[in-house]
């Protein structure tokens, strides 16, 4: 379970604001794409579209596990996880809408531990009511805990990675936070994810359509969230909750913004 905890903890869980399964996968290969250890000698979102086009990888109960094959022997397996709160028209064999998309970019090294890792989450995924908790899941935060559950069930005990407990840990002092902040149930708390690239072009994705746009107008967005300090814009309190830079000057940020 290993590049799946490095997912979480190197912020590639994400929540998607589109609905469709095409811009889905092209979203999550562009953040593979990123890492930077892949390097750019493949493109990715193509190739994914090809393997999806071949065979449809949703595995029911509401989730998918898309892959692409990389060009190179070597390297380390990754993956990247999106979070769709309304569910995608996948086409799985259950007929069910999918509301977790996990990606993988396999060398031809981690064959085995890629088969290894997608079966043992299956597996768990499978004897757990996965969806129904993912069909009405309020956070990320729950679903990372989830998330972090059904891996210790795929290994049939406690991880003991200590990024794992850190996870947790981290998420409880989120949750803490949040609480002592937000007094109010009249507030709104919208989570969100912010990608800017080299040209100070940014492309947030929120399901929150008119916060968004304002978010994507704003002069001088890249600063704003570089700063390291929350900041008010468009009636909104902004929280960058976790960052992760990649090459050619591209910076992830998982966001929260209180209204």
């Amino acid at each position: 379970m290993k590049s799946l905890l490095n997912a979480l903890q190197e912020g590639r869980l994400v929540e998607l604001p589109v609905h469709e399964k095409e811009k889905v996968l092209e979203y999550l290969a562009i953040l593979i794409e990123a890492i930077p250890d892949i390097g750019n000698n493949q493109d990715i979102v193509a190739a994914v579209n090809k393997r999806e086009s071949v065979s449809n990888t949703g595995i029911g109960m509401g989730v998918a596990c898309p892959h692409v094959r990389a060009v190179r022997d070597d390297g380390e397996l990754f993956c990247a996880v999106g979070w769709s709160p309304l569910g995608i028209d996948y086409g799985s064999p259950d007929g069910r809408k999918v509301h977790l998309v996990i990606m993988y970019y396999i060398p031809n090294s981690q064959r085995n531990a890629y088969l290894k890792e997608v079966s043992g989450l299956a597996k768990a995924i499978k004897n757990t009511d996965a969806f129904q908790f993912l069909s009405s899941i309020p956070d990320l935060q729950s679903l990372r805990g989830k998330l972090l559950d059904w891996m210790e069930l795929a290994t049939d005990k406690a991880i003991p990675d200590f990024k794992a407990r850190m996870i947790k840990l981290e998420e409880k002092q989120m949750v803490a936070s949040a609480a002592e902040s937000v007094r109010t149930t009249k507030l709104t708390v919208v989570p969100f994810s912010v990608l800017i690239t080299d040209s100070a072009r940014c492309m947030v994705l929120a399901n929150d359509l008119e916060l968004m746009e304002k978010l994507e107008g704003a002069k001088d967005f890249a600063s704003m969230f570089s700063n390291g300090r929350d900041f008010e814009y468009a009636g909104h309190r902004i929280s960058v909750v976790s960052e992760a830079s990649f090459p050619k000057d591209r910076c992830l940020y998982q966001c929260v913004a209180v209204k």
